[in-house]
């Protein structure tokens, strides 16, 4: 009865690593994509 909770627990936080990863990767892509155009455009 123990471990179940700790598993789901587990589960939850490296779900909320991997979306907090994502999060981070999209705010980097987008940010390297303005400067990229910047440099486009100029």
């Amino acid at each position: 009865m123990s471990g179940e909770p700790t598993n789901s627990a587990t589960e939850h936080r490296e779900q909320a690593v991997e979306s907090e990863r994502g999060a981070l990767l999209t705010v980097l892509v987008m940010v390297l994509l303005g400067v990229a155009g910047i440099f486009a455009v100029s």
